[in-house]
């Protein structure tokens, strides 16, 4: 059932703009436009907040941020080997995924650690990067407490996710 879907909804979306007499080559290129022009407004914030997290990784601040900060995670239940996954979710979705796959690899995908990081993946957003996204494309400039609240939500969700998959 699900694989027809989609095209019930492309032939219904044709079929509306065939009654209601809508050009829908015309939209498709409108459409298009305004994604090209999106991407070049969007794409110094993107190629910055990329550039920052890669420099980072490559000058191993988050491995000596992720031995000092250990004690602190570990006390609230989020294990060592998560605190580079942890500190680098806020900035990089495909970073940390990058780092997930090293999770699996090392530890196994059934494991402790390798599910608690499933979880902490699916419980939190890469924060900085949908503020660049946000700021980018909207007058707001004030995030004074959006940024922070977004942090220690994010936080508060993975120290549950930990929690859960220790109970489970």
């Amino acid at each position: 059932m699900s694989v027809f879907i989609l095209p019930i909804l492309f032939i219904g979306l044709f079929v509306y703009c065939l009654v209601k007499k809508i050009n829908t080559y015309d939209g498709f290129v409108n459409g298009a436009k305004g994604a090209i022009k999106l991407v070049v407004e969007i794409f110094p914030y993107i190629a910055s907040i990329l550039i920052a997290v890669a420099l980072l990784r490559v000058s191993g601040i988050t491995n000596f941020l992720a031995e000092i900060l250990s004690p602190v995670f570990n006390f609230l239940g989020i294990p060592k080997e998560l605190v580079e996954l942890v500190l680098l979710r806020p900035f990089t979705g495909s970073g940390s995924y990058g780092i997930l796959e090293n999770i699996f690899s090392s530890y196994g995908p059934d494991s402790y650690i390798s599910r608690c990081a499933c979880v902490i993946m699916g419980c939190s957003e890469t924060i900085f990067y949908v503020a660049t996204v946000y700021i980018s494309q909207t007058k707001v400039k004030k995030l004074l407490y959006a940024i922070p609240v977004a942090l220690i939500c994010s936080l508060v969700g993975t120290i549950v996710a930990c929690l859960i998959c220790k109970i489970m």
